[in-house]
């Protein structure tokens, strides 16, 4: 069977339920413009200009020990703010609005998904659009941490302005887990995208899933491709757009 054939018993499969859950990684917004992170270009291919790894950068501890390179770099390597939703995006919106799409479980931080109209979108790693101050708790737009290239600073108490993202050595937030399991576990149909399913505990996340419709559409093979049940090597934005027609 080859990718028009498989997109043709997917756009069946979408047509029969109304139970559809979407899990996606990096990959969906690539097409948006953005990096992702394990690729050969993405943004952990590199020693970044500060000396360190970004996977070192990004760690709790670093951002404790030494914030100025973090704010640095998080502002620098990390925001898109001008990014829209592409294709794939949209389309998980218009299956929402449909009443087929249940959920959007996603391991990005970027906020397109519900630029992109998503309503219930469990974001597994928080998302860069949400800060606080870790004194006070008062909570920032995007906009009030983009002001300076420095630490960023509580209006309130002067506390740091910490991003709502889960950083390497911090756990997932508990309620979103749990959402997202029930999602996935009574799901008809899961449809998973633009990830190497490498990141724990994330990719788990998959195992609970009991039905007969795994759909994975990435460019690049998986862990999990043996157990798909429709398998779809092509850019998800593309695979979307015809799904739609």
């Amino acid at each position: 069977m080859d990718n028009t054939d498989k997109i043709l018993q997917l756009k069946q499969w979408i047509s029969d339920s109304d139970n559809i859950v979407f899990f996606g990684g990096a990959g969906v917004s690539t097409e948006s413009g953005l990096p992702d992170f394990r690729s050969e270009n993405g943004i952990f291919s590199a020693i970044s200009e500060y000396g360190y790894r970004p996977e070192t950068i990004l760690s709790h501890t670093f951002f404790v020990q030494n914030p100025e390179v973090f704010f640095k770099y998080y502002k620098k390597s990390l925001l898109y703010p001008d990014a829209m939703p592409n294709d794939c995006h949209k389309s998980l919106a218009k299956l929402e609005e449909m009443g087929k799409l249940k959920a959007v479980v996603t391991q990005n931080i970027d906020d397109l998904h519900q630029k992109a109209g998503s309503k219930e979108v469990l974001e597994l790693h928080g998302t860069l659009y949400q800060n606080y101050c870790l004194k006070c708790g008062k909570t920032f737009s995007l906009d009030y941490v983009m002001q300076d290239t420095g630490i960023t600073r509580c209006d309130a108490c002067g506390g740091i302005v910490r991003p709502d993202v889960v950083l390497y050595e911090e756990g997932l937030p508990q309620d979103v887990l749990m959402k997202a399991v029930d999602y996935i576990r009574n799901a008809d149909v899961l449809i998973v995208g633009g990830t190497s399913l490498n990141v724990y505990p994330a990719a788990g996340l998959l195992e609970y899933y009991k039905g007969n419709q795994l759909v994975l559409i990435n460019k690049s093979a998986t862990g999990y491709d043996k157990k798909a049940n429709l398998l779809i090597d092509d850019a998800i934005g593309k695979v979307f757009q015809k799904l739609m027609k």
